[in-house]
C-alpha cells in the first residue's frame, strides 16, 4: 500500500479526478485538521456552489502547540500534497489554488515552494503559497479565508460560511493538507486511509507516526518504542481535545465513531501521554493559560471568560487557591460553552471539562493546596 510518508518527495504521476468525490466517500475519509467532518460531503457543497469559480484552500496552518504532521508531510511529501490540491480543485471546480503554510514551519515552506516551481509547467500560475500567521486560531477555516481576503487571520462563526462565500467572495474549500494527500493516494487505488498522529510525552520515541485505520492507542504507543514510563492519562487531539484515563482507552480504535461514543475526538492528530508522576491539574493550566493568550480577542466570553478561567486554573496549579475556586472553575466552564463570538472558547471549556473529569481527585486536593503528584514539566515550551 502507498504511503503517505513512506516514499521519498517528487514528481508523483497524476491520477484522474473523475468519480474521485464518490471514492473518498467509499473511503470514509474525515477532515484531518480537527473538525473531522466527512470529506466528500465538504467537497460536493462546494462543487454544487462553485460552478467553475471556485477556491481551494490547502490548510497547513498547523498552529495546534502539539502537532507537528502537517509540517512534516509537507516538507517531505510536498507533491503529494499539490496532487491532492490539484485533484480537489478539478472535482469542486476551483481555478484557484492556496497553499496556506505556517510561517514558522520553515522546512515545509521552503519544500512546498520548491514544488510549486518544479510543477510550475502544469500549474499555469493557478497555485500561490501565502504564510499563515503564527497564531493558534490562524488554521481555523474562516480565520484563514478572513486572513487571506484582509491579512487578519480572525475566525467567525457568522454566516456565509467559506464554502459558501469564502476567497473573493467565492465559493471555498478549506482542506487540511493531510487530507488533500490522502485523497490523492485514494485516486491511486489506496483502499485502506491511514493516517498520521503526533505522538509525545512518556513514550520512547516522540515524533510522527503512521497508522493504520484500525490501529487502537496501545499500537500508537508500540509505534513510539513503547511508553516510557507509567502513564496516568492521554490527552486526544490536541489542545481542542480531550484527556482521558489511559486504563478507559487503551484499547480503544482511534476512529472517529469510537471515540464519539466515548465522548473523545482525535481532532488534529495528537497523542500526548502524561506519565504518572505528572500533576494533571498543572498540565490542564498550562494548556487553559496558552488557549486564553490565543483569543481572537472579539468577544466578552473568549477574552474575560477565559482569562478568569486560566487566572483560577494557575491558582489552582500552583496550590495557591482562593476559596471556592474549583466551584468556580466548574461553573465557569459549564456557562462558557456557546457563547463566543467563535469556537475558540468552547475548545478551551471542552478541554478543561474532561481534566475536571478525568483528575477529579487532583483537582480536589490542589483547592486544598495539596498536590497528589511531583509536578513536572510534561508538556511542549509553547504552554510556559
Amino acid at each position: 500500500m502507498a504511503r503517505l510518508l513512506g516514499d521519498p518527495a517528487g514528481s508523483l504521476p497524476m491520477p484522474t479526478a473523475g468519480g474521485l468525490i464518490d471514492r473518498i466517500e467509499a473511503a470514509n475519509l474525515v477532515g484531518r485538521g480537527g473538525a473531522g467532518f466527512p470529506v466528500a460531503r465538504k467537497w460536493r457543497a462546494v462543487a454544487e456552489r462553485a460552478k467553475g469559480r471556485g477556491v481551494v484552500l490547502a490548510n497547513g496552518a498547523e498552529g495546534e502547540p502539539l502537532s507537528v504532521k502537517d509540517r512534516i508531510l509537507m516538507a517531505n511529501r510536498p507533491h503529494l500534497v499539490i496532487d491532492g490540491a490539484l485533484l480537489a480543485a478539478d472535482a469542486v471546480g476551483a481555478p484557484d489554488i492556496i497553499f496556506y503554510v505556517g510561517a514558522a514551519h520553515r522546512a515545509a515552506e521552503a519544500a512546498m515552494t520548491q514544488a510549486l516551481r518544479e510543477r510550475s509547467h502544469q500549474l499555469k500560475g493557478r497555485a500561490r503559497l501565502v504564510s499563515a500567521p503564527h497564531c493558534y486560531v490562524a488554521g481555523e477555516e474562516s480565520a484563514a479565508v478572513h486572513f487571506i481576503n484582509a491579512g487578519d487571520a480572525r475566525p467567525t462563526t457568522t454566516p456565509p460560511r467559506p464554502f459558501e462565500r469564502g476567497v473573493d467572495g467565492r465559493p471555498t474549500l478549506v482542506q487540511n493538507v493531510e487530507s488533500l494527500a490522502i485523497a490523492a493516494l485514494i485516486a491511486r487505488g489506496m483502499e485502506e486511509t491511514a493516517g498520521l498522529v503526533t505522538v509525545s510525552g512518556a513514550v520512547g520515541h516522540a515524533g510522527v507516526q503512521e497508522i493504520e485505520r484500525d490501529a487502537i492507542l496501545a499500537d500508537v504507543a508500540a509505534a513510539a518504542g513503547g511508553l516510557a514510563r507509567p502513564v496516568t492519562a492521554v490527552l486526544l487531539g490536541g489542545y481542542f481535545g480531550g484527556w482521558a484515563a489511559i486504563d478507559e482507552v487503551w484499547g480503544l480504535p482511534l476512529e472517529p465513531q469510537s471515540l464519539r461514543a466515548r465522548g473523545l475526538t482525535f481532532g488534529c492528530g495528537v497523542v500526548h501521554f502524561l506519565a504518572e508522576n505528572a500533576c494533571g491539574v498543572d498540565a490542564t493550566a498550562r494548556i487553559v493559560t496558552y488557549l486564553a493568550s490565543q483569543s481572537a480577542r472579539q468577544c466578552g466570553p473568549c477574552v474575560f471568560g477565559l482569562g478568569a478561567i486560566a487566572e483560577s486554573a494557575r491558582r489552582l496549579a500552583a496550590r495557591a487557591t482562593h476559596p471556592g475556586d474549583l466551584e468556580r472553575l466548574t461553573r465557569w466552564t459549564g456557562q462558557l460553552s456557546g457563547r463566543g463570538a467563535c469556537k475558540h472558547p468552547d475548545g478551551a471549556a471542552g478541554l478543561l471539562r474532561s481534566a475536571l473529569t478525568v483528575f477529579a481527585d487532583e483537582f480536589r486536593a490542589h483547592q486544598r493546596r495539596q498536590c497528589l503528584h511531583i509536578p513536572t514539566r510534561t508538556m511542549v515550551e509553547a504552554v510556559a
